[in-house]
């Protein structure tokens, strides 16, 4: 039987996977590889969080192909291209099929893949896998990307239609013996896992693979989706999916959560609207990056070019990585994220406002810091929440909304659950002293001699100062114009 290399990347799985099933249209045994090159994508290379769930997906796809039959072709490479081009040769196969990706680097080299299989005589095709609709299907009445999410989403949502998905295949062919890989499913060929093993909590929320993706949408679906619209914003609330990880890594698609909410007669229901909106902000993200690659590393938004960030202390913003800032809601979720790989939405606006606003540090520091930390790290949605809250982005916060994190804590967690979880020193304090511990000090030493005594910067005169420092970034800019 004549064969097809089938390239995963990030679409770890067998469900609704178009590559894969395209080689089976075709009558050719599927062969999976998975190519490790991580240099490939600098300058975003995946963080350490991600290659520590990267290492439990990969073993669980390769069981999975296992139990099917199958198994999963792992090689280390220094050319993703030569590596194809070689097991072409070892496997005789007819074609490379692959899902898109599309960050910058990635979109370029897999064009010049595509270019050099298919001048091989080697039939090469690519397939829209991660997304509702590819990014250029999607464009205004003038042909142009949207810039502004709420016309975006009502031009999608309206195209969207019923969706169906295709099941996993229940058996595959065999790999040839001859044909030679990594073995994943046991061990760390691929030197993904941390040392010493800082990701252990990670698992306790997580399970990484295709069943645990299914797992979590099942469990969201039955206990969560009901109330999702207000609940959402509460962290000490189980009110998200915590789907973002999967989807990340191609665990689930979107089509598929898409397609279980619509089997489930649940698509006029508005907190499963609400949830396929957020779905669509995640659409959003991937058009404007597909569109404005430069997006990754400046500003969207020119015209926030002239404001002067400060320069980082290196103790401030340490201290704000590891949830020293003295400010408890931030520190609950910086410690959240340390701890588990994973941050809750609101709180995530929340610790970037303090860095992009009250400490006026370039959003960047705060997109390398989660780009590292979060198992979810995504370039498209790292980049448009880093943007959109520091005022430079698309359909961003204006930069003059500064976020309190006080208030915010008073109002998303009003019994103090979040914040004496993630910061149990605090636990003995009450009323205001649990979100301003800085105005109950003789309390605060009593009961938390450890915690900072003050916040790394102060709310009220950092915010005045970021205020006049964009008003005076406006001047520039309207100089600049005349």
């Amino acid at each position: 039987m004549a064969s097809a290399l089938v390239w995963f990347r990030r679409d770890l799985r067998l469900a609704d996977n178009p590559a894969l099933q395209a080689a089976l249209d075709a009558e050719l045994a599927p062969i999976p590889v998975y190519l490790h090159a991580p240099h490939e994508e600098a300058p975003w290379e995946p963080g350490a969080a991600s290659c520590a769930w990267l290492a439990k997906s990969l073993a669980v796809l390769s069981q999975d192909l296992a139990s099917r039959g199958s198994r999963l072709v792992v090689r280390r490479c220094d050319s993703s291209l030569d590596a194809l081009l070689q097991l072409q040769v070892e496997t005789g196969a007819e074609a490379v099929f692959w899902n898109r990706l599309y960050e910058p680097a990635l979109i370029a080299r897999d064009s010049e893949i595509k270019s050099a299989l298919r001048g091989q005589g080697v039939r090469a095709d690519s397939f829209g896998a991660a997304l509702l609709r590819e990014p250029w299907e999607v464009e205004t009445g003038q042909g142009e990307p949207y810039r502004v999410f709420t016309p975006f989403w009502k031009k999608l949502s309206a195209e969207l239609g019923s969706v169906s998905v295709s099941d996993a295949p229940k058996r595959l062919p065999s790999v040839p013996d001859g044909i030679e890989g990594l073995d994943v499913s046991r061990g760390d060929p691929l030197e993904l896992v941390p040392s010493p093993r800082w990701d252990k909590g990670f698992w306790e929320r997580f399970e990484p693979g295709e069943a645990g993706a299914d797992k979590q949408l099942k469990a969201f679906l039955d206990s969560a989706v009901s109330g999702y619209a207000e609940d959402r914003d509460f962290p000490a609330e189980t009110g998200t999916s915590r789907l973002s990880p999967y989807l990340h890594f191609g665990e689930i698609s979107p089509r598929q959560a898409l397609a279980t909410i619509q089997s489930a007669g649940l698509d006029a229901d508005g907190d499963a609207k609400a949830f396929v909106r957020e779905l669509g902000w995640r659409e959003f993200s991937h058009h404007l990056l597909y569109h404005f690659p430069k997006s990754a590393e400046a500003n969207f938004n020119s015209r926030m070019d002239p404001f002067e960030w400060a320069a980082p202390e290196k103790d401030k913003l340490e201290a704000w990585q590891r949830g020293r800032t003295g400010i408890p809601i931030v520190d609950a979720g910086m410690r959240e994220l340390w701890a588990t790989g994973w941050m809750h939405n609101r709180v995530r606006m929340i610790v970037a406002s303090l860095l992009t606003k009250n400490l006026r540090y370039h959003w960047r520091h705060g997109a390398d810091w989660f780009w590292d930390t979060l198992v979810d790290a995504d370039l498209a949605n790292n980049t448009q929440g880093w943007q959109w809250t520091a005022g430079t982005g698309a359909d961003a916060a204006p930069y003059f909304r500064i976020f309190n994190p006080v208030t915010q804590a008073e109002r998303f967690d009003p019994n103090g659950d979040y914040i004496r979880r993630w910061v149990p020193e605090l636990a003995g304090l009450t009323g205001k002293a649990l979100y301003a511990p800085w105005t109950a000090v003789d309390a605060l030493r009593r009961m938390a001699p450890g915690y900072p005594s003050a916040p790394i910067v102060d709310l009220k005169h950092s915010r005045e100062a970021a205020l006049a420092a964009y008003q005076q970034s406006r001047v520039a800019l309207a100089e600049k114009d005349t």
